[in-house]
């Protein structure tokens, strides 16, 4: 894409961009995407023709949508746009998974089937570590004492053995209520093949106790597996008023600034949908701003084309990496938050909600260093946020952090912070590293340097391992780097996995803010029901499917998109028998019956086959939980390719900086270039750094860049002496 000069060096944080979009649905006069991310607020405008505005504001912790706002407002005032021409938002948050995490939502009860009340202690069979005696998860959102017994009883098959009576309904909400419950959530075992006695219990809360906010499983996640469809409809129930007030305060503020367009939410799935979708289903939310990354690097990845793809998304808290095949990043059907070993799966509070497929991991700029019990040097998984943030930031913050590492390291300018919008502290980050040192037995510079290798091997060894889980070879995807720091460290990751490109977007620190305006609409739907392939009983099956693509339809129709435009994918979750993990396949179109099982049958072989190398024609198969998945077009942030001649890499260069790569080399005079100035066709050569106003990319000796038509820029890591991959 091309840059126009006026962006090169405005101070204000924003790179602009021109150009066609390629997609034939046209973009609306502005779109703003927001990421609200735990240290950083992410605003991208996008114009008709293409242009691009970046924002980047510290998030404001205490109540996220404020800052929202006045990014919103901002980025208004300073591109000249005035609120009114502003047609679309669309926004993805980490308010879900930081209530869950930090275990602050709503008090919540609970109302259980009788006999299984405590569900959410005893969890499953699974331990994530079968040598610890001491294992520990998170606390239940809902303690033992909110979580009342319910008279009720229905069978596998949806045989009703017992009715719920209203009176004793009524007596165990009334108590709860006494307790301060604000929101209860209903869960009955074997709701998701009869919903009936949650349908008829919710209908006596709200019409008996209307002031109590109520949610129940089998509109949540009507789908087998009673401790994980309890835990989601928990954690549904325990963020809904959160959410609900965060919603009604955003809408109300851009409201109240003048927007009369479009508001719509990321959704965890990989597209967006209306707010009252948001309401009605806030799990929904957990994972959208990741998700939002994972599909602005996926369109990189068909720009470029790169495939595989390992996105990497490095932020202020966190890191994600997410695994890009086929131009489509990897969907799962259930997701895990809160854990209490950040490398150990089981470990957390499982959530059966539709997401892409990421691995979180405890690291970012804002995560803390500190000498352990051991006398060794740990990194994280604690982060400064935003309030206090890092040292350097000047907020108060005394820990030294990754940020902080840094900028002593020389890869950062304490001048030119967000485009020189923020100055950090050098002296303050210095000195935090030298207390950090003492205790070390170092000097603040080796602590500096001890800080980015822990953080990156801990990354690196993360993103390894959920690769080669997957049955990828690392060393043949592209690394796609963005996220506020992710730039800044992607080149060594990339080293340590064996990958040797990485391409770094324009305006990389605010991708996410981007993949917002890149995703399409979209609804998914799940329902259990459970069979042998060679049973299947048909017609039930054919029912589901009709009456989750007609829900599917509607979604979509909140957001404005006519159900001739609407794209019906169907999947089946299958295994085979005996075993406790599903594939899921795709279902073909059209009335499915006896003829459907032997290619419903290759199908799962096929995947299976690639998983793990051998199956076996013998095998009973299962099918267990049927989806449908709504989607609508996609509008297109990818731009048009940029003229010849627009770059100028005489004035890119903006001087020199001393940097440190470690002890071999030390401190290395480097050139730093103006990211913006870097037209199509630039060269680059390690070591060198090269600037934007929201993000630094860093390369290492050894490695050489060159910014290609879209103006991304694509570096390469060349062998050392030993041929390996150098970073």
């Amino acid at each position: 894409m091309a840059v126009e000069r006026t962006g090169s060096r405005d101070g204000h944080g924003g790179a602009h961009a021109s150009g066609r979009p390629t997609d034939e649905q046209p973009l609306p006069r502005y779109a703003i995407g927001i990421d609200i991310g735990g240290t950083f607020t992410d605003l991208v405008a996008l114009d008709e023709q293409g242009g691009v505005r970046v924002h980047k504001i510290l998030t404001t912790s205490d109540e996220p949508s404020r800052g929202a706002l006045q990014g919103v407002g901002e980025l208004s005032a300073r591109e000249g746009l005035r609120i009114e021409q502003i047609d679309l938002v669309v926004h993805s948050t980490t308010l879900v998974t930081n209530a869950l995490i930090q275990q602050r939502g709503a008090r919540t009860g609970l109302l259980i089937t009788r006999g299984f009340r405590d569900v959410l202690e005893m969890r499953d069979e699974h331990r994530y570590d079968v040598y610890d005696l001491f294992l520990k998860w998170p606390l239940p959102l809902v303690p033992r004492h909110r979580r009342l017994p319910i008279t009720q009883r229905v069978t596998r098959d949806g045989l009703v053995l017992a009715e719920p009576q209203e009176e004793e309904v009524i007596a165990a909400v009334d108590a709860l209520i006494e307790d301060g419950v604000e929101v209860v959530a209903i869960s009955f075992l074997h709701s998701y093949r009869y919903p009936g006695h949650e349908a008829k219990v919710a209908e006596i809360i709200r019409r008996c106790r209307p002031a109590l906010t109520v949610t129940v499983s089998s509109d949540v996640a009507p789908v087998i597996g009673e401790y994980e469809r309890t835990s989601t409809t928990v954690a549904d129930a325990y963020v809904r008023p959160l959410v609900l007030e965060y919603l009604t305060r955003m809408e109300n503020g851009l409201r109240d600034m003048g927007f009369a367009g479009r508001f719509f939410l990321m959704l965890s799935q990989g597209g967006f949908g209306s707010v009252a979708s948001a309401r009605q289903q806030p799990i929904r939310l957990v994972e959208s701003g990741p998700a939002a990354g994972a599909l602005a690097a996926a369109q990189c990845g068909r720009v470029t084309a790169s495939d595989p793809i390992l996105s990497f998304d490095m932020g202020g808290t966190t890191a994600k990496v997410c695994v890009i095949a086929g131009g489509k990043p990897t969907m799962v059907s259930a997701i895990e938050v809160a854990r209490t070993q950040r490398f150990k799966k089981g470990s957390g509070m499982p959530l059966l909600t539709p997401s892409v497929e990421l691995l979180e991991i405890g690291a970012g700029g804002g995560s803390i260093a500190r000498r352990d019990l051991l006398g060794l040097l740990k990194v994280g998984p604690e982060s400064a946020g935003a309030d206090p943030g890092p040292v350097c930031y000047g907020r108060g913050g005394s820990l030294p952090t990754v940020t902080d590492a840094n900028l002593v390291l020389g890869y950062l300018d304490a001048d030119y912070f967000l485009g020189g919008r923020m100055r950090l502290d050098l002296a303050g980050a210095r000195a935090a590293l030298a207390k950090l040192g003492d205790e070390l037995g170092m000097s603040a510079t080796k602590a500096a340097w001890g800080v980015h290798q822990v953080v990156n091997e801990h990354m690196a060894q993360a993103a390894r391992t959920h690769v080669i889980e997957r049955n990828w070879d690392p060393r043949s995807m592209t690394v796609v780097a963005f996220g506020g720091a992710g730039p800044a460290h992607a080149a060594t990751i990339a080293g340590l996995i064996g990958a040797k490109r990485i391409v770094y977007p324009l305006g990389a620190g605010a991708t996410s803010a981007l993949g917002c305006l890149a995703a399409p609409p979209s609804f998914e739907l799940v329902r259990s029901l459970p069979s042998e392939l060679e049973h299947v009983d048909w017609a039930a099956v054919n029912a589901l499917l009709a009456e989750m693509e007609t829900r599917g339809n509607a979604a979509l129709a909140e957001v404005g998109v006519p159900s001739e435009h609407v794209d019906l994918v169907r999947e089946v979750e299958a295994r085979i028998e005996g075993q406790v993990h599903e594939l899921t396949i795709a279902v073909p179109a059209g009335p499915l019956g006896q003829g459907s099982r032997d290619p419903l049958r290759e199908s799962f072989a096929q995947a299976y086959r690639r998983l793990y190398s051998r199956f076996d024609p013998e095998a009973v198969l299962e099918v267990i939980t049927w989806k449908v998945t709504a989607r609508g077009p996609a509008r297109s942030a990818r731009l048009q390719p940029a003229a010849p001649g627009t770059h100028d890499e005489a004035a890119a260069l903006k001087g020199h900086r001393p940097a440190y790569f470690g002890d071999a080399l030390g401190f290395v005079s480097v050139p730093v270039h103006d990211r913006y100035l870097l037209g199509p066709g630039s060269r680059v050569q390690g070591p060198s750094i090269i600037e934007e106003h929201e993000a630094t990319v860093v390369m290492p000796p050894r490695t050489q860049a060159v910014v290609d038509e879209y103006w991304n820029l694509c570096l390469e890591l060349l062998p050392s002496p030993d041929g390996r991959a150098s970073a």
